[in-house]
């Protein structure tokens, strides 16, 4: 049986359905042909986010903002993880002063925060920054 999952564009925020076997095999949008996976992470603003819930890949948000040194000093660390995690696990990123809202939302109240959804869920979050191979195990740990 080939089953098919939802990944959300992080070009256009369409909706895709991609056969899961195929999800290793560089899939483009559907809608803006861009690559569905680029090893990077998206930034989300309120407008998208919940779309991006939606989809049927587990989602790290990383909840910061542009003041923040330790967020600063995590940002590269979190992009690296994301080249390690996607296909797999979309990774994030929430600026908790653009998006005041999602931060309130979801009660942030220290940054750096990631939090870890599935099929729309919080499953688990962690404050603090941290390193490139702390991301992925703590990712990988959760979802397994």
């Amino acid at each position: 049986m080939n089953e098919s999952i939802h990944v959300v564009c992080t070009h256009c925020h369409a909706m895709n359905r991609v056969p899961e076997l195929r999800v290793g095999d560089a899939p483009s949008c559907g809608r803006c042909q861009q690559p569905l996976f680029q090893g990077q992470p998206v930034a989300l603003d309120s407008a998208h986010f919940d779309k991006h819930l939606k989809g049927d890949l587990p989602l790290v948000v990383d909840f910061w903002a542009p003041w923040c040194g330790p967020c600063k000093s995590m940002a590269p660390q979190f992009a690296a993880a994301a080249q390690q995690l996607e296909p797999q696990i979309r990774l994030a990123k929430v600026d908790t002063e653009a998006e005041q809202a999602l931060g309130a939302r979801f009660g942030i109240r220290s940054i750096p925060t990631m939090v870890l959804f599935r099929g729309g869920q919080e499953l688990a979050r962690k404050s603090g920054a941290l390193a490139t191979r702390d991301i992925v195990a703590w990712a990988r740990s959760v979802i397994k």
